[in-house]
């Protein structure tokens, strides 16, 4: 069955280990999925990953790091999503084109009406069918950041008052929509019990298919 779901949410907050773990749930049940992350996911965007998380890179201008997060996805939605959907296959992502809404226009700044209209060139339009947003206090998720063995970017590395915006951000996204899309997951609790959550809502996507 064709299904594209994606994953959002402050940093530290358990997107990568959720977005595996319903894949890999998925594909045990004979599924054809994938799982891919942003920024990322092809030879190209993997490339641009090192740039725009390296914490080296101090001088980067927020419509510099639009545009780079941006060139990822477009090639990650052509090169891959696309193709797998057409298949009619299930694609998880690991974080989309709402990032960008929430990092760039509420935690930067930018113009939110631009950072839209880049996004739908970005991805063509391709809309998710179901988001998962995993809430979580910012402090707690840097925490966790800190705490883990996962890299530690130029994002994470930001000050708590960008991170809050971001938060803020999600939670006007999540408002304003209109798509029915987006089901937000307290992300406090246990590892099992989010993912019981999540399971329970795609069980729901796959029976009414």
């Amino acid at each position: 069955m064709r299904l594209f779901i994606t994953f959002e949410g402050p940093d530290g907050s358990g997107k990568t280990t959720q977005a595996r773990l319903l894949a890999a749930r998925l594909r045990g049940q004979g599924h054809d999925v994938i799982y891919v992350r942003e920024p990322g996911g092809t030879a190209i965007g993997d490339q641009i990953r090192q740039i725009v998380h390296d914490v080296r890179n101090v001088e980067m201008q927020p419509r510099a790091e639009l545009l780079l997060y941006s060139a990822s996805r477009a090639q990650l939605v052509e090169q891959v999503i696309r193709p797998h959907l057409a298949r009619g296959g299930i694609v998880v992502c690991d974080r989309y084109a709402d990032s960008s809404l929430a990092y760039q226009g509420y935690g930067r700044g930018l113009d939110l009406d631009m950072v839209q209209r880049i996004q739908a060139f970005a991805t063509g339009g391709l809309i998710p069918d179901l988001t998962f947003y995993l809430d979580l206090d910012v402090e707690e998720g840097l925490r966790r950041r800190l705490a883990g063995r996962a890299e530690w970017n130029r994002l994470d590395d930001q000050e708590l008052d960008f991170h809050r915006r971001v938060r803020e951000g999600y939670a006007r996204l999540i408002a304003a929509d209109t798509t029915g899309r987006w089901r937000v997951i307290n992300a406090a609790r246990s590892v099992d019990e989010v993912h019981a959550d999540i399971w329970r809502t795609v069980e729901k996507f796959l029976t009414a298919e």
